[in-house]
């Protein structure tokens, strides 16, 4: 099992040239979620701003990439919007002879995206289950109007899409009429664009579009916080040993009031 260590943040994604050049600069990779990537170059830019001896480089591909990056010794630092799985865990232990490091960053309450002018409000853990899996193909099934659902997915790489698969879908395969695009940011033009259109992701991403309750409530802080909110999930940092040096520094600063503030202001929420 992993080591566990509170935080509250994801480690970042920013390069600025100047920093980058600057002589004996230490340097982070980070690499993995796309939910996290927008929150990953805020911390990373806001620390080099008042550390210039750190460069802190970060890139997305979504979290499976982020995993096999970190296992094959090629990221300091991964960003997942899921667990890793035990065969993951399995072969970071084979090649490293450790089990790794599980850091809970933050909070994301993830949210079902429809169109603006879509008129349902409300659809139950069942119903997304039965339209996902194409059970559910029209709005009308659902209380809204007579006119075909178009599912927009993440790709399979994504720690959002396995995510949805275990805790939504009960593990069962996704619809063959399911779109997957590479990013939330992608689903959410999709679906801003689709009047029909239906899609899921971090809350950090809900611009453009509406959200849907989910079996009658909202994703907001206060019922994310409390569980009440039923498809919450952390968002984790993995590292191979215990940080030490430069990295803790940065994750110690993540964990405190100006790295939580930041998790704030993005658009997801402390993990304490």
């Amino acid at each position: 099992m992993f080591r566990k260590i509170i935080v509250l943040g994801l480690v970042s994604v920013f390069t600025l040239a100047s920093i980058s050049s600057l002589m004996g600069a230490e340097k982070i990779t980070v690499k993995g979620s796309d939910t996290m990537v927008i929150l990953a170059q805020r911390w990373a830019e806001r620390y080099m701003s008042k550390n210039g001896n750190i460069s802190i480089q970060v890139t997305g591909g979504g979290s499976g990439t982020g995993i096999t990056a970190l296992i094959n010794g090629t990221t300091d630092i991964c960003n997942a919007s899921r667990p890793m799985k035990q065969s993951e865990i399995k072969k970071l232990k084979e090649r490293f002879g450790t089990l790794g490091v599980e850091i809970p960053c933050a909070k994301d309450g993830l949210t079902v995206y429809l169109n603006q002018s879509n008129s349902v409000n409300n659809l139950s853990m069942q119903q997304l289950k039965d339209i996902y899996t194409g059970k559910i193909t029209n709005w009308n099934q659902v209380g809204g109007k007579n006119a075909k659902i178009m599912l927009y997915s993440r790709e399979n790489n994504s720690g959002t899409y396995v995510y949805f698969k275990d805790n939504v879908l009960k593990g069962a395969d996704y619809s063959p009429s399911c779109q997957n695009l590479p990013g939330t940011a992608a689903v959410v033009n999709a679906v801003a664009k689709d009047v029909n259109g239906i899609g899921y992701g971090g809350a950090a991403y809900a611009k453009g579009i509406k959200h849907s309750k989910v079996n009658g409530i909202e994703p907001t802080k206060e019922n994310i916080k409390n569980g009440s909110y039923p498809i919450s999930r952390y968002l984790y940092m993995y590292l191979r040993n215990k940080p030490t040096g430069a990295m803790k520094k940065y994750i110690d600063w993540i964990l405190g009031s100006e790295g939580q503030a930041i998790v704030n202001e993005i658009g997801y929420f402390p993990v304490k």
